[in-house]
């Protein structure tokens, strides 16, 4: 059986995260990397596990999986117990879930995790036309189905779920208006945030509408940048200063792995069936979480995490982000407190678990709660595919 209490979050390190960096994705990559071994006290040689998500995946731009596993050992000279890298995981944690998997079975020590994007330099023509359907190739599976109409783009489906939230629960524009505006205020302290300068409701409620109800501001930004978590066995971590420890995760799977919708209830995503399974295995609850650092590649999917996870029940995610304040820094859940990235970047999910840690440890600088947290929620994903995780200080 899974022994959560095996789990250590022991270092974590980032890159620069910018829109066009000119540095290769290897360079970031070992940025990021050194940044977590150093943070968690190691030496390269300590390293004895690597993983990644979602291994290389130039089929679906040339910036998504831009680093293999074998470029991360040998710049790195690892020498390797355990590695994995795949696609087809309860989203972009999947390699979080594997790396700790891999220390409670007692495969590895300390594994190397990281997540590399160089989707702000790699937009390229290529790209363009295979997403909008004019590249001439043969289609097949779900997106058969979206390209043809250029629906390939996730907001289009997202669309779709709010739309239908907003029909069921009188939830508004508005609704979505206060995680975007919270989220830049947040940014506003985060020095490696791309979007800084004041969003306020009326420019967002003034934005070009992307795929109605989600307008510019409802989506987060592509960036270069490579995010890198030091995953350890706690048997062997017992020097690293202020651990974080695993309490509990989940994951699920709707259906297969593309945005069709297979849930009997059209205002829920796999995220409600993730955070079931992470709150299962633990007797904390909602109010026990501190911070929440939640996906929000869309506005609409963490307003879906908010409900999954319990912090508001479901339907009522309006009442909740009415004003702002619940989620505000000093409110009762501050949300997504490095800018998320809506505003902070699209690190892809590893993000989140970067400002989890540095919230728990104090070391957040200019942007740490008032108050340090000791249990924080993490979450990934969206539609079909979602993962959730508790960490906490002690």
């Amino acid at each position: 059986m899974f022994d959560a209490k095996q789990v250590v979050f022991s270092g974590v390190g980032q890159s620069q995260v910018g829109r066009k960096l000119d540095r290769s994705a290897i360079d970031l990559t070992l940025d990021a990397a050194l940044e977590a071994i150093a943070h968690a006290g190691l030496d390269i040689a300590d390293i004895d596990g690597l993983c990644s998500y979602p291994g290389v995946r130039k089929d679906i731009s040339p910036g998504f999986g831009p680093v293999a596993l074998a470029d991360v050992k040998n710049a790195l000279g690892l020498k390797l117990s355990w590695h994995s890298a795949g696609w087809e995981g309860p989203a972009q944690a999947g390699a979080i879930v594997n790396a700790c998997a891999a220390v409670a079975s007692g495969l590895c020590r300390h594994v190397l995790v990281f997540r590399t994007v160089t989707e702000a330099s790699s937009v390229t023509a290529d790209r363009k036309a295979s997403v909008s359907g004019t590249g001439g190739e043969r289609i097949s599976g779900p997106f058969q189905w979206m390209v043809p109409f250029r629906g390939y783009s996730a907001v289009n489906s997202v669309a779709l779920y709010a739309q239908r939230h907003f029909h069921d629960y009188g939830t508004s524009r508005e609704t979505l208006g206060e995680i975007a505006t919270n989220n830049r205020r947040n940014a506003a302290l985060n020095p490696k945030a791309v979007f800084t300068e004041p969003l306020i409701m009326e420019d967002y409620l003034n934005a070009r509408m992307i795929s109605s109800p989600l307008c510019l501001f409802d989506c987060d930004v592509p960036v270069d940048a490579s995010t890198a978590i030091i995953v350890s066995r706690a048997e062997v971590a017992k020097d690293v200063a202020s651990p974080i420890y695993l309490e509990a995760m989940g994951c699920a799977l709707h259906g297969q792995d593309s945005w069709d919708n297979y849930s009997p209830d059209l205002t829920e995503m796999a995220a409600h069936d993730a955070a079931s399974a992470m709150w299962s295995q633990t007797e904390l609850t909602p109010a026990d979480v501190e911070t929440a650092q939640l996906y929000d590649g869309f506005s609409m999917l963490a307003l879906s995490w908010i409900e999954a996870l319990g912090f508001c029940k479901k339907g009522e995610a309006r009442d909740f982000l009415q004003g702002g304040g619940n989620i505000a820094r000093d409110g009762q859940l501050p949300l997504n407190t490095n800018g998320g990235q809506l505003s902070g970047g699209r690190t892809h999910g590893f993000g989140y678990f970067y400002e989890a840690i540095l919230q728990l440890k104090g070391e957040a600088g200019e942007r740490q709660l008032g108050r340090q947290p000791r249990v924080a929620a993490v979450a990934n994903g969206g539609g079909p595919l979602g993962s959730c995780f508790l960490l906490r200080t002690d």
